[in-house]
């Protein structure tokens, strides 16, 4: 047997087994990825098989957070908002980027707030050097400025 036909008869087995473990069928996965790509696109195997297993976990991510309710019936409203994070990813990819511009604003102003605090410890260093050789009238006149 050629080392091409064992690859391609090893991945073969590896897409079998992978198959068998797969949380959805994956002809309607591949059917609402088709719809949803553009039609040029071709789709790997490989592919085909992590969205699969990628929308089972999600899934499972939602269900974890629909039993930390306490309730027997799960209603619309927690569905909303233990979907809120995959359906909103839009917005609160805007609110994360709004967030660290004003994040990035407040540590320019922390920047120019501890240069202003520099050059004033600077001079004031400075002048009380200069206020052992002046009266103490003049070493007050400088702190009030």
């Amino acid at each position: 047997m050629s080392e091409e036909e064992m690859i391609e008869e090893t991945s073969e087995e590896f897409v079998d087994e992978d198959e068998e473990k797969l949380p959805f069928a994956k002809a309607e996965v591949v059917r609402l990825m088709k719809e949803n790509l553009d039609d040029d696109k071709m789709i790997r195997e490989r592919v085909k098989v992590e969205m699969n297993k990628f929308l089972g976990e999600v899934l499972k991510n939602v269900c974890k957070q629909l039993n930390e309710y306490p309730y027997t019936t799960i209603e619309y409203e927690m569905l909303k908002e233990s979907t809120y994070p995959y359906t909103n990813i839009e917005r609160i990819n805007q609110e994360k980027e709004r967030i660290l511009l004003h994040l990035e604003a407040i540590k320019a102003d922390c920047n120019a707030l501890a240069m202003d605090v520099q050059k004033t410890l600077k001079l004031k260093d400075v002048v009380e050097e200069d206020t052992f050789s002046f009266s103490a009238s003049n070493g007050e006149e400088t702190e009030e400025e």
